[in-house]
């Protein structure tokens, strides 16, 4: 069984629909895919009818935007009810302000000289929640930058970078007690991915894990050889379950889908006694989408 617990749709900042990105999963071998949208759950609907079709397992999930001090977490939230109230507030907070950071860093972008706007930066977003990676992509198609990658540079939209602009995000304690009160399990996502500016110790990752943090991504594209080795000792030694994940979105990223994947035992532990995580939730959502 292959097991990718971590993909991005055009539902936030992939670049295939929710049902192609099941069915560029089952192309590619894939069993399980987790549809991890930032933020979101407005994919889920159309995924679950593409993998019934397509014979694939689908795991309700959101990546979750958390910070702690000056260090950006996101969380893997999975199997969750979306209809809870409180942690569909905080859902909606976090992709509210997406659109607001997005246009500053449109204007800083435009300050340093790059012939950029904000209406194409929205087309190239279409009705997904905006954010850095769509302004990366007006970069490219403006011939500022080379890649995605590129633009993800101190020049430009890196964590600090010249046309860096901060953003809502959860306490990542308060994220946990809102995963577990709608019925979900956590997994923190690449901790040891130091491109992305700053990462966790491994005693704050202790803490998240008596907080109730279910797992941890060892093998992803961010991670080294010896980062993995790492994370799988820590997981070892906290007693959380080690994932693999490709954080596939789609041709906006060089990433191949199931590039790094879960062990099936892992997965059935992760899930152990959520025999609903990868059946159709009982609720829908506003046509908002959250």
């Amino acid at each position: 069984m292959r097991i990718d617990l971590h993909t991005h749709s055009s539902r936030s900042d992939g670049t295939d629909t929710p049902a192609e990105l099941v069915e560029v999963a089952k192309d590619a071998g894939l069993d399980v895919l987790a549809l991890t949208d930032h933020d979101t759950t407005a994919g889920w609907d159309e995924a679950f009818t593409a993998a019934g079709r397509l014979g694939v397992t689908v795991v309700p999930g959101a990546e979750i935007s958390c910070r702690l001090g000056r260090i950006r977490i996101h969380l893997l939230a999975y199997g969750f009810d979306r209809a809870e109230p409180e942690f569909g507030r905080e859902r909606n907070l976090l992709r509210d302000d997406r659109e607001r950071r997005a246009e500053l860093i449109v204007q800083r972008c435009q300050e340093l000289g790059a012939p950029i706007t904000w209406e194409r930066v929205r087309e190239i977003a279409g009705s997904a929640a905006i954010g850095r990676p769509h302004v990366a992509s007006a970069l490219v198609e403006a011939g500022v930058v080379a890649t995605v990658d590129a633009a993800f540079s101190s020049d430009w939209l890196a964590d600090n970078g010249r046309a860096y602009v901060t953003k809502y995000a959860l306490d990542p304690f308060r994220a946990l007690e809102l995963v577990h009160s709608s019925g979900g399990v956590a997994v923190v996502a690449h901790p040891a991915a130091g491109s992305r500016g700053w990462i966790l110790t491994d005693d704050q990752i202790g803490e998240l894990a008596r907080a109730g943090l279910r797992g941890i991504e060892a093998d992803h594209v961010n991670h080294d050889a010896a980062a993995r080795e790492r994370i799988r000792g820590l997981a070892a030694e906290l007693g959380l379950v080690p994932t693999g994940s490709s954080d596939y979105h789609g041709s906006r990223k060089t990433v191949r889908i199931g590039e790094n994947t879960t062990d099936p035992a892992a997965y059935e532990e992760l899930f152990d006694g959520m025999p609903w995580v990868t059946q159709r939730p009982p609720h829908s959502e506003a046509s908002r989408g959250v």
